[in-house]
Formats: structure tokens, C-alpha cells, sequence
């Protein structure tokens, strides 16, 4: 690969994977097998908002992108494991980013929100 100063531009295949890279569950569960692999069961329960029809769908999504392995278990009852992938762990040191930059930023965002909501209010108010 070639390397360049040029900044890509985001294209429709771009804001796809990037739209399901940060759905609403893939990042909570690509920080869950970060630190270990999982069965199914042991990520509901690390993520026990989430439904199951919705972790299935979030999981197969991530497993078709590259980022989650599948991996079936030759035991008596068959078990399902997931595990990051190789691709998926080059995503590590980007969502501790994202987390930290939230977690930086999140007071002045909360500010910046309560400044909007009382400039709407006081316009609704005057109307």
C-alpha cells in the first residue's frame, strides 16, 4: 500500500462499515471480547441491555465485517465462542480513543446541551 498525505474521501462504502462499526451495540461488544472471548450468554449478561435478537444480529454483522470470529467448540454440548479478530483488534487502541475523548469531552458536551435546551425552551416560550 501506497502512502500518501491525501486524506480519503468517505465514500458510500465507508459510511457503511462505519455506520455498523458504531451501531448501537458493536462497540459495547468489540470492548467486551477485547478482553476475552465469549460465548453468547456471557456477553448478554456483559451487556444486559441488549436483546438477544439484537446481540445476534450486531454479532453477524461484526462477523461478516471481519472484526468477531465464530468459533464452535468440538465439546458435548456444542458450544459457540466468540472472539475478536485479528482486523477487530486493530480497532482496539481507536475505541480506547473514542472512550477517552468521551469521557474528556463529555462536561463540555453536557454544557453545550443544557445551553441548547434553555435557548429552545426560552424560544418556545416567547412564541
Amino acid at each position: 500500500m501506497q502512502e500518501t498525505d491525501e486524506v480519503p474521501q468517505l465514500t458510500a462504502q465507508h459510511r457503511e462499515l462505519l455506520d455498523q462499526m458504531l451501531d448501537k451495540w458493536s462497540l459495547q461488544i468489540m470492548e467486551a471480547l477485547c478482553d476475552q472471548p465469549l460465548r453468547f450468554n456471557e456477553l448478554r449478561r456483559a451487556i444486559p441491555v441488549v436483546t438477544q435478537k439484537s446481540l445476534t444480529a450486531a454479532l453477524r454483522r461484526l462477523e461478516r465485517n471481519g472484526m468477531v470470529e465464530r468459533v464452535v467448540t468440538q465439546t458435548r454440548p456444542v458450544a459457540v465462542e466468540y472472539r475478536i479478530s485479528q482486523i477487530g483488534r486493530t480497532l482496539q487502541g481507536l475505541i480506547d480513543a473514542l472512550l477517552l475523548w468521551t469521557t474528556d469531552t463529555l462536561p463540555e458536551v453536557e454544557q453545550a446541551r443544557a445551553r441548547f435546551d434553555d435557548l429552545q425552551r426560552e424560544e418556545v416560550r416567547s412564541r
